[in-house]
């Protein structure tokens, strides 16, 4: 590391937090052996049902759970310099990908589970039993690679994120987002494009 580096870094942090970067470091290296580095505390339930990827970072407080309810094989996939901030809550129980390079802001919840159908199909539940004695529904989430979704985003069952996207803070992600563009609100809906031809974001 470049005396440069070095110092930035000092300013930056200080030298309780450098020597704090460098427990974790340590800790990574001894339980996370091919992510870059992961702050603690971290949850993670499920291990063996979770690819970390290659050079994955996070804040602390994150939350990692896949439950082999509706699949028995990799649930959650990430790919490749990944970095999600603090306390990110990811959960799934049949799938959840998230693609190379994607940034991913803090209290980010994202699921691919829900308590019950809704959808007014003859299998519908009643208002009347009890949440937590619904059965659970899934369906996959695809976050592609480039994305960058921002702090206190909400991403639900069935999404797909297109590469490229960003994801405006406090949105609610209940239908699949294009790729290259900008969405935000509850649900989140998209407001601008990249146009490739003129190299610049437009208002859809």
């Amino acid at each position: 590391m470049s005396t440069h580096k070095s110092t930035s870094k000092f300013k930056i942090y200080g030298f309780w937090g450098l020597l704090k970067l460098l427990s974790y470091y340590f800790r990574t290296k001894l339980f996370f052996q091919s992510s870059r580095l992961i702050r603690f505390p971290i949850e993670v339930r499920g291990k063996r049902y979770i690819d970390f990827g290659k050079q994955l970072t996070t804040g602390i407080g994150c939350r990692i759970e896949g439950f082999p309810l509706k699949n028995n094989g990799i649930i959650i996939k990430f790919g490749n310099n990944i970095e999600i901030n603090d306390y990110v809550h990811i959960a799934g129980i049949m799938s959840i990908t998230i693609g190379d390079n994607v940034l991913i802001a803090s209290k980010v919840f994202i699921s691919d589970i829900q308590h019950g159908s809704y959808s007014g199909s003859f299998e519908h539940d009643s208002p009347h039993s009890k949440p937590n004695d619904r059965a659970l529904s899934a369906e996959p989430i695809i976050i592609e690679e480039n994305v960058w979704i921002g702090e206190n985003v909400t991403i639900l069952k069935g999404v797909t994120i297109g590469k490229g996207s960003i994801i405006g803070a406090n949105s609610v992600v209940t239908k699949s987002i294009p790729e290259n563009t900008i969405a935000l609100g509850i649900p989140a809906r998209v407001v601008k494009k990249y146009n490739e031809n003129v190299n610049k974001w437009e208002k859809v």
